[in-house]
């Protein structure tokens, strides 16, 4: 049976339901599985938990769930560019845990790693530690940190096999690939999609295995949150 869905909205179509927990890949908008996020939107799916480095900026990327209100708990390592995130944190509609960003790319590399908790100094004697189990070892502090598994995971690759092998691009790696094994079903999005066979075993970042559904993602514009240039130097006389 092939992973390979004719768009997202079919890919999502039997897996979405209310109150579940998204896993979705990407910094800010670099390779946030767009296509995909916005077939979550129109399902109209709600009281999602979505587990995610941020939520986007306004209007794009996860921003576009929290418009829509479908979105109950985040779990995340910062706001970023995000306003409406920011207001519904202060205004209660929102509930977020904060984990730091490495610390969060651990809980959800244990996921798919069948690892249930780990140990990390990072939080220890801060807010982060609340709640949670303390443990010496070697004369140090650390506290544990318990995995994340998704119910679904979305993420966006360079190119994939029709086998779900993928191959990410530059910084639109990020949180890709720790997503990717960290769902109970993983769908995932890609630019180029060629047969099984035509990826070197060596280039394969993400293994099939871990793909169950596949999409061709949509030739649009890679938004970027800011962009910063400066003047051009004036030529110097020859």
């Amino acid at each position: 049976m092939t992973k390979v869905r004719s768009s997202a909205s079919e890919a999502l179509g039997d897996v979405l339901r209310d109150g579940m927990t998204l896993a979705v890949g990407g910094f800010g908008l670099s390779g946030i599985p767009a296509d995909l996020i916005d077939a979550v939107r129109a399902s109209g799916v709600k009281d999602l938990t979505v587990v995610s480095n941020n939520m986007g900026v306004d209007g794009k990327g996860l921003g576009v769930l929290l418009e829509a209100g479908q979105v109950r708990r985040v779990i995340a390592s910062y706001v970023g560019e995000n306003k409406l995130f920011a207001e519904q944190l202060l205004d209660g509609r929102l509930e977020v845990e904060f984990s730091p960003q490495g610390t969060l790319a651990e809980r959800l590399r244990a996921g798919g790693a069948g690892i249930p908790a780990f140990y990390t100094k990072t939080g220890v004697g801060t807010l982060i530690a609340e709640g949670k189990p303390l443990a010496d070892f070697d004369g140090e502090t650390y506290l544990q940190e318990r995995a994340i598994i998704a119910d679904v995971s979305l993420v966006h690759a360079y190119r994939a096999d029709t086998e779900g092998n993928l191959v990410y691009r530059y910084t639109a790696r990020n949180f890709n690939p720790v997503v990717a094994t960290a769902g109970r079903v993983t769908i995932a999005e890609a630019e180029v999609i060629v047969p099984r066979g035509e990826i070197d075993p060596h280039d394969v970042v993400t293994p099939g295995v871990f793909v169950q559904r596949l999409v061709q993602a949509s030739n649009r514009i890679k938004d970027i949150e800011q962009r910063t240039v400066r003047p051009r130097p004036a030529a110097v006389p020859s």
